[in-house]
């Protein structure tokens, strides 16, 4: 991204969080996001995941090694080494891929594929005779996940460049949807359910581990601008991440996991999760955000998503 569209991105939400000036306050950095257009929201998102696909910075709030990350939220040592260097950017909140029950012959969607690394595991399971797909909205994603697969030797894995709220991907066409601490970043979460129950087959199946408040944030995480980038800002309360899924034309959605994650998440030695605090203690978040894994079914109707 050029400077001036990264100028733009950050202005647009009223904050200067994308330049990485860590220890200033909220009204000199990390405010305005509540104020700031959703298209400012995306455009933040994208710079700085496109940092993160460049390996410009690290990745979402984690203070640790992206193995050791991926260890606290349920990946096993084998799951981590199975994969390219460079694909497992420690930037899940849950592993899909252990609980979606994939079988052998199936298309697996995975949205906000980053590196790869769900994309990868998936492979694995679905075998030769299936076929997984990734899509992430950064160009240096997408250019790391391929390069990612070429050195993997990945011939069933394919990455699209798009935005999960409009899937470059047809109707009725894959078997499972897979996404790990992707929708709390997008502002119409409603459009991406809506998408995700059409790409879905009649009787297909989503599997996403995300992001819920238990209550809503308080005003100072809530305005943070930095706070979307951390995964944490954009998340909304269970009850209504479960009623969109639900009014997209999904059935049956049930959370089958969940942890506090201000447990493993939230490392306040993190520079990036201290721009999001601004001065507050760790525990003034702690109990209000929790990773979660939700499962749920496109009927078989067609009738059912429109």
């Amino acid at each position: 991204m050029s400077a001036s569209k990264s100028s733009e991105a950050r202005n647009q939400v009223g904050g200067c969080c994308g330049s990485g000036q860590a220890g200033q306050t909220r009204s000199g950095c990390c405010g305005g996001a509540a104020e700031g257009t959703a298209e400012g929201v995306k455009q933040l998102v994208r710079q700085e995941y496109g940092r993160i696909g460049a390996g410009e910075r690290r990745g979402c709030g984690c203070g640790n090694l992206a193995e050791q990350v991926s260890k606290n939220v349920g990946y096993s040592e084998e799951e981590i080494t199975a994969v390219p260097d460079g694909a497992n950017l420690g930037l899940g909140c849950g592993n899909p891929t252990a609980i979606a029950g994939l079988q052998p012959g199936e298309t697996v969607l995975d949205l906000g594929s980053g590196g790869g690394f769900d994309c990868f595991l998936a492979a694995k399971k679905v075998g030769l005779s299936g076929k997984v797909i990734g899509v992430d909205m950064t160009p240096e994603m997408i250019e790391r996940a391929r390069d990612n697969a070429r050195r993997g030797g990945y011939v069933n894995v394919e990455f699209r460049l798009g935005e999960i709220e409009a899937l470059p991907i047809a109707d009725a066409s894959v078997d499972v949807v897979i996404s790990n601490c992707v929708i709390n970043l997008v502002p119409d979460k409603a459009r991406v359910f809506r998408e995700i129950a059409r790409v879905l087959k009649p009787g297909g199946r989503i599997m996403v581990s995300d992001m819920v408040l238990e209550r809503p944030f308080p005003d100072w995480v809530r305005e943070s601008a930095q706070g979307y980038v951390a995964c944490v800002s954009g998340a909304v309360l269970r009850e209504e991440y479960l009623r969109l899924i639900t009014e997209a034309g999904l059935q049956g959605a049930e959370i089958l996991e969940e942890r506090d994650a201000s447990d493993f998440f939230m490392d306040p030695k993190d520079p990036l999760v201290n721009q999001l605090l601004v001065g507050h203690p760790v525990e003034d978040i702690r109990g209000l955000v929790s990773s979660v894994s939700i499962q749920a079914f496109k009927p078989q109707s067609r009738s059912c998503c429109g």
